[in-house]
């Protein structure tokens, strides 16, 4: 296989495992999959990640990222999404 091909396939499984992510978390019903409403609320966090509130908002979020993942491992839900 080609270095291209490599390449292409790590983006593209990087690219799908991002989108589970927004799946896992109800993004997606919780917004009747609206790409603008999706696409706006990113855009809101990259501007908090850009502010003086940055440590907060990502100790915020790491935390409560770890919690639905370790939620979701007691119950058996496949968490490599």
């Amino acid at each position: 296989m080609r270095a291209w091909q490599v390449e292409r396939r790590k983006r593209t499984r990087h690219l799908i495992e991002l989108g589970g992510l927004v799946i896992k978390a109800g993004i997606v019903d919780l917004t009747g999959d609206d790409r603008a409403i999706i696409y706006g609320a990113l855009l809101w966090m990259a501007d908090k990640l850009r502010s003086d509130e940055r440590e907060k908002a990502l100790a915020l979020w790491t935390a409560k990222g770890k919690e639905a993942f370790e939620d979701s491992r007691s119950v058996g839900i496949d968490t490599h999404t």
